[in-house]
């Protein structure tokens, strides 16, 4: 698991840190990812949290416009039992 922001690498970290996430923070300064994975728009100071689902073959399995922390773990192991 990864997530990504427009942060730089430093700020990404410290915040890693703490909250204690289990995974990496990826740095995206240039928006290019958050723009081709849907989480944001060309020129937009923003991202939408979403997450996405990246299968085995390294195309897009899935895809969560809208997470409930609450429901969203379960949501996420039932598309990866899926994929097998």
């Amino acid at each position: 698991m990864l997530g990504v922001s427009y942060d730089p690498v430093a700020d990404n970290k410290a915040f890693r840190d703490k909250f204690g996430f289990p995974y990496d923070l990826l740095s995206d300064v240039e928006k290019s990812a958050s723009v081709a994975y849907g989480a944001a728009e060309a020129g937009s100071a923003k991202t939408s949290r979403i997450s996405v689902l990246i299968g085995p073959d390294g195309k897009i399995a899935a895809s969560y416009a809208t997470v409930k922390p609450a429901d969203h773990p379960d949501e996420v192991l039932a598309d990866l039992n899926r994929l097998g």
